[in-house]
């Protein structure tokens, strides 16, 4: 058998592992705005493709700092299908890297999880937020390697995948969360090869990477 060329898979943090609904339920019940509204504003925000940060200027409350509410990273967040497949992807001896645009202290709750990584970044940390290329170049010096031995998943077309495919890097569209499923509809999305709907397909989806690598050469 031929020499694997994927070396490190590296996964974004929310709504790629972690299920964000705990914290955008805290944000709703510090602005004083129901659940509903909040997350139906959310979501024509990532349609119209306009930041997060601007939702307290629709919903016409006082602006509330999110770091405030304080994003926490728990086990109880976990998405059913990680810690499976991290354990999978050791057994088949990649190097796995978690890495992600949140703030102080974030690195340290996922460090906290043992979830046997091998690098654990954020934009805190490595003072480069993603898309910046700057971003990218720290996570191939952090796993020592070249762009093309590793592997993305993300749930956001403009701040994961197609900025990572962009560097060099192969990535795979995680189709869950509310970027994640309504990003699948954008027209950008047609360029993206790699997609899947859950965790559990992505040993498969390296296995057709790595053919299609082959194939290429």
């Amino acid at each position: 058998m031929s020499e694997r060329h994927i070396r490190a898979v590296c996964f974004d943090v929310g709504e790629t592992l972690i299920d964000e609904t705990r914290f955008w339920c805290e944000v709703a019940r510090y602005a004083g705005v129901p659940e509903f509204t909040l997350a139906g504003t959310l979501g024509g925000l990532i349609e119209r493709r306009e930041s997060h940060r601007s939702i307290f200027g629709y919903l016409q409350t006082e602006s509330v700092d999110t770091n405030m509410v304080g994003y926490r990273v728990e086990r109880a967040d976990l998405y059913p299908d990680v810690v499976q497949t991290l354990k999978q992807l050791r057994s088949e001896r990649y190097r796995i890297a978690i890495a992600g645009n949140q703030g102080e202290g974030v690195a340290e709750q996922i460090e906290a999880l043992d979830l046997g990584v091998d690098v654990i970044g954020t934009a805190a940390l490595w003072g480069a937020p993603k898309p910046e290329p700057a971003f990218f170049e720290r996570l191939c010096q952090e796993l020592a390697l070249p762009a093309d031995q590793i592997v993305l998943v993300g749930d956001r077309l403009d701040n994961d995948v197609l900025p990572a495919i962009e560097f060099g890097i192969q990535a795979i569209h995680i189709r869950r969360g509310p970027w994640g499923c309504i990003q699948a509809g954008w027209p950008e999305s047609a360029d993206v090869r790699w997609k899947i709907d859950r965790l559990g397909e992505l040993p498969e989806t390296l296995r057709q990477i790595e053919d299609a690598i082959t194939e290429d050469k």
